[in-house]
């Protein structure tokens, strides 16, 4: 009979796609299964996602994991998109909708949460880095549950984040991480490293598990079953195994996020006004990150680009060798930015692209004209540090790294192509518990 192949499972669910990825004993990738999860609607008609469907999607594979004829199954852990509760009964069965954090939450309601603090908004979202998001203050998510559904919010017993309900599924242990509740929650006293003071003052630890720094939940059947990760910061891990020394990643799709995993300083209402955020590492530890909606902003400039030179979408795709700074390349206006990123005193307008000869000529002058303003989030977190990693779409445009390393030159600018980094990081993760726990046993 054939030796089973050891492998890692995890659990790599977005707001749209989600996935169950397995990794070798070589973080190499051998499988990958993709569910599409089409939304309902909650109690009050808004779309969410539909949790009895995710949660039988992933009990089947679990299951059929678990009873592999070529697989045996050594560890398996969870990563998920934030800002998400899943509330659960006295009987551990979820009694609520997973609510979209797009829901909007009642103006009113928001402006008494704020006006019931005992320092001012500004001072608030300062010391918990949460700019005020709505429900993406996933911690507002409970106040407004106990404010305008008394009746629902009684029958909580425990509300987890997704990703540590994504464990308790195969565990049944409630744990709330770092990595969850340091995501702009609203919850988090960065200052003093606990929970804000309303939180106890409402109530609403009461309805959390306890907070933990292991990575491993438990131990079923043999197999380690990881406590979940945040996925913003599943995908900063597997950067941290290949250098000691300090870095910054770039992470470039529709929002260009420079984080700074070194950077523990604590945030202003300046920087807060400028898109400057901090996540809790799993480790309890605080990072600071930047944004800007810049892939938002080339994508539309593209568009415009094309049409008044008559050309493809993807004409850029061919061009190699950027161009130097000119006069010219001052005069790019965002158009997608307004009131955010690190200039949000910039007005928006429209961009005159009028005045360039070619498509191409253009196209340079947008790469200069992005970088400048991505140059300005970056240094909101940057430390000095030498090397500067870049990883999404733009990490195979070259114009856009040739013009990112002129503005860094004692800095050296890498791209990791890291397949499903955010799964791995998750792995990442788990192995790190493990090699704690087998540590832990040789000294026992």
């Amino acid at each position: 009979m054939a030796t089973k192949k050891p492998v890692y499972a995890v659990f790599d669910i977005g707001k749209t796609n989600k996935k169950l990825i397995l990794f070798d004993e070589e973080r190499q990738i051998i499988d990958e299964m993709l569910h599409v999860c089409t939304d309902v609607l909650d109690d009050d008609g808004f779309p969410c996602d539909h949790l009895p469907r995710l949660t039988q999607w992933m009990q089947d594979h679990w299951r059929a994991l678990r009873h592999h004829p070529h697989y045996t199954v050594k560890g398996v852990n969870f990563t998920a998109y934030g800002a998400s509760f899943v509330h659960l009964s006295a009987d551990g069965e979820p009694v609520l909708p997973l609510y979209n954090y797009l829901k909007p939450i009642p103006e009113e309601l928001a402006a008494r949460f704020y006006a019931e603090l005992e320092e001012s908004p500004a001072d608030f979202t300062a010391v918990t880095c949460s700019p005020q998001l709505g429900m993406l203050n996933s911690g507002l998510q409970l106040y407004w549950l106990k404010h305008t559904k008394p009746e629902q919010y009684a029958k909580i017993h425990t509300s987890l984040h997704l990703p540590q309900y994504l464990s308790y599924l195969l565990t049944g242990e409630k744990f709330s991480d770092y990595t969850s509740v340091g995501c702009h929650t609203a919850l988090w006293d960065f200052e003093r490293g606990q929970y804000h003071d309303w939180v106890q003052r409402e109530g609403i630890d009461e309805k959390l598990a306890p907070l933990t720094k292991d990575s491993i939940a438990s131990v079923v059947d043999g197999i380690m079953v990881g406590v979940g990760l945040h996925d913003s910061s599943a995908a900063v891990m597997p950067y941290l195994l290949e250098v000691d020394e300090p870095f910054m990643l770039v992470s470039t799709g529709t929002w260009w996020v420079t984080i700074n995993p070194f950077n523990s300083q604590a945030l202003t209402p300046d920087l807060l006004r400028r898109d400057v955020v901090s996540f809790l590492t799993p480790r309890g530890q605080p990072m600071r990150a930047a944004r800007a909606f810049l892939g938002r902003e080339h994508d539309y400039q593209v568009e415009r680009i094309a049409q008044h030179f008559h050309v493809k979408p993807d004409f850029y795709r061919s061009l190699v060798l950027a161009r130097p700074y000119d006069e010219a390349s001052a005069s790019f206006v965002s158009a997608c930015l307004a009131g955010g990123g690190p200039l949000p005193d910039v007005p928006e307008g429209e961009w005159d692209i009028t005045g360039f000869r070619t498509a191409n000529d253009a196209y340079q002058h947008l790469i200069h004209g992005l970088v400048n303003i991505l140059l300005a989030s970056m240094k909101l977190v940057w430390q000095g540090e030498k090397i500067i990693y870049v990883d999404g779409g733009f990490a195979r445009n070259p114009l856009f790294m040739q013009t990112l390393s002129w503005n860094f030159p004692q800095a050296e600018i890498r791209t990791l192509e890291v397949p499903q980094a955010t799964a791995l990081g998750a792995l990442v993760h788990l192995e790190q518990g493990e090699a704690w726990k087998k540590t832990q046993l040789l000294f026992s």
